[in-house]
């Protein structure tokens, strides 16, 4: 082999190699293109070495091969830029990709709740499972107690604690199909019966500015967590051409993040939940800080989130994604 003239004609591919190790970010069609250059180098390599394996040139594109597999592999990145792609990247595109099964899953969750909270208004059977003496006290004293009747800060933990193992059984379990479903619809019922008894008791007013201040990101990173398990679940049931574990397995990989994510989004929630909620402060004050937190969040996924997207990003812990794996609810 012609040394001279092999390194002539590949030259340019390593030298694009190289170009392409020394950025930051690549898109999607980059990383395509990285990824064949670093096969073909490392084949280059393979026939240099079997000709004049001590050779500068031996070296040299060895070097440029292990720069790009650190690229590839993100071996080596500092810790503040894997926590800066995290939450700009990674976890506002693994929101985002759930955002209309999000949605989908709350009309149907206030569906059953709005559902259940009328016929335990309008309907007397409610006796049976509440008493009228139950009722009174649920709605005259339970229910605003509940809120305040431990420290902030450990209450806070508490439900911040609860909360992060509901959302983690919905993702971990989602691929049953039945798990998140399940707990959805026990909450949507536990909620619509204690809107029902708080309409019939003529305390409407009291469940909504108690509930609402947390409650709108609480349930919705609930909602959230749900999505993500039932699209293990879609994973699993429509693998097109993937093998069903390996579909499972890389969208499982993906959600990961959203479960992290989730772990924070809901210590937001349950701060506000201890310290907001029961807090002796304007109606209007504490449910607007429950529509900021909600709003903020949803500014977060669908303008980050998108730019990552469109970007090729997965929203896994890898980096990029060569295309569009967007499942429509």
């Amino acid at each position: 082999m012609d040394i001279d003239a092999f390194i002539a004609v590949h030259q340019p591919q390593w030298d694009r190699l190289d170009q392409l190790a020394t950025r930051r970010r690549l898109s999607a069609a980059e990383a395509d293109q990285m990824l064949v250059l670093y096969q073909r180098a490392s084949t280059h390599l393979s026939m240099i070495q079997a000709v004049e394996p001590d050779s500068p040139v031996a070296a040299q594109l060895s070097a440029r091969i292990g720069r790009a597999r650190a690229h590839l592999t993100g071996a080596g990145e500092n810790v503040f830029t894997s926590i800066a792609y995290f939450f700009a990247q990674a976890l506002p595109v693994a929101f985002y990709r759930l955002r209309w099964l999000t949605l989908i899953i709350a009309v149907g969750f206030i569906g059953l709740a709005a559902a259940t909270g009328y016929w335990v208004y309008h309907h007397p059977q409610i006796d049976l499972i509440m008493p009228e003496a139950a009722r009174q006290q649920y709605a005259q004293e339970d229910f605003v107690n509940y809120y305040s009747e431990h420290p902030s800060s450990a209450f806070a933990s508490q439900v911040w604690t609860n909360n992060a193992w509901i959302a983690a059984q919905c993702v971990a379990f989602g691929v049953t199909g039945i798990w998140p479903v399940w707990i959805l619809g026990l909450n949507s019922i536990n909620v619509g019966v204690a809107a029902g008894v708080m309409y019939e008791q003529e305390a409407a007013q009291s469940f909504w500015v108690n509930i609402l201040p947390h409650g709108l990101m609480e349930m919705t990173a609930v909602f959230v967590a749900a999505a993500a398990g039932l699209r293990i679940f879609w994973a699993w049931v429509a693998p097109g051409q993937k093998k069903r574990l390996t579909s499972v397995a890389e969208e499982a990989r993906r959600l990961i993040t959203v479960a992290l994510g989730l772990c924070l989004v809901l210590l937001v929630s349950g701060v506000v939940e201890g310290f907001v909620t029961p807090a002796p402060w304007p109606d209007w004050l504490r449910i607007g800080i429950g529509a900021l937190v909600l709003g903020a969040y949803w500014v977060y996924t669908l303008l980050l989130g998108r730019r990552a997207y469109l970007a090729g990003v997965t929203g896994d812990l890898g980096r990029y994604d060569s295309g569009n794996h967007e499942l429509t609810a």
